[in-house]
């Protein structure tokens, strides 16, 4: 069975103060890594190296929300792979939705963000994902496999190991919507056979899809016993340990039959 990993991207949310108590928060609950499942937190850049000192040996990892593909240089506002790894995260979300939709990132810079993170030993989660209209004229598959071909793209199947990727329906996010555990699940097996198709069994086997898209409390143990279904991307709901807690709670619960 695949390993869970339950992460939460905290966006553009809290502040010194209250991500390092968040963070806390979690990490009490987790003092030692979980066998079942893998814990991950991705807090704004500015507070990385401060909830890396509140979740310091816990059970409960790093991870940043986004990096750029080249090593350093003259990019604004922007950090690398390297420094995100010299920071202590393991992680790092590439393509979510809103780098997509909100700032127009578009599948080959997203490639290249895969390929720079893969090359730093940080575990990449590559999001995919359609729009409503989208999936309104059946094309859901067609986007997946486009997204998939060209965000993996150079990407061979021994760097592949290092790789999560996050199904995440547009229209699911932050709207309270989600999408049923068979619509999920039909997904996530999608993304499985592309994965065999253009890779190998092994692969297919192997590589952890994750749902995200309004995962609550409420819907996370549903969602997390279908078979393709190997963790969530938590969005609002990682912002308070009383919701958040329980989404890992029942993670383990699934995990641990």
């Amino acid at each position: 069975m695949r390993r869970f990993l339950v992460a939460g991207n905290w966006k553009m949310n809290t502040n010194l103060s209250s991500g390092t108590a968040l963070a806390a928060s979690i990490a009490e609950k987790f003092p030692e890594e979980q066998s079942d499942v893998e814990i991950l937190i991705c807090p704004p850049a500015l507070y990385l190296s401060a909830v890396k000192s509140a979740i310091e040996g816990s059970g409960v990892g790093l991870g940043a929300q986004d990096c750029h593909f080249e090593s350093s240089g003259a990019f604004t506002g922007e950090i690398s792979a390297e420094m995100v790894r010299d920071l202590g995260c393991r992680s790092v979300i590439l393509g979510h939705s809103e780098r997509r939709h909100v700032f127009g990132e578009q599948n080959d810079s997203i490639n290249k963000k895969t390929i720079a993170a893969l090359g730093q030993g940080l575990q990449a989660i590559l999001c995919v994902g359609e729009l409503l209209e989208e999936r309104e004229s059946n094309s859901t598959e067609a986007v997946l496999d486009q997204q998939m071909k060209e965000g993996l793209a150079g990407i061979d199947a021994a760097d592949l190991a290092n790789l999560v990727i996050a199904y995440e329906p547009v229209w699911a996010i932050g709207t309270g919507l989600t999408a049923s555990p068979e619509q999920a699940d039909q997904a996530h097996a999608h993304l499985r056979n592309w994965l065999k198709t253009a890779y190998n069994d092994d692969v297919a086997e192997k590589t952890r899809i994750l749902y995200g898209g309004s995962v609550k409390p409420d819907n996370a143990q549903e969602l997390l016993q279908q078979p393709n279904v190997d963790g969530a991307l938590v969005g609002g709901a990682s912002l308070k340990s009383e919701l958040f807690l329980p989404i890992i709670f029942s993670a383990v619960e699934v995990a641990t039959g």
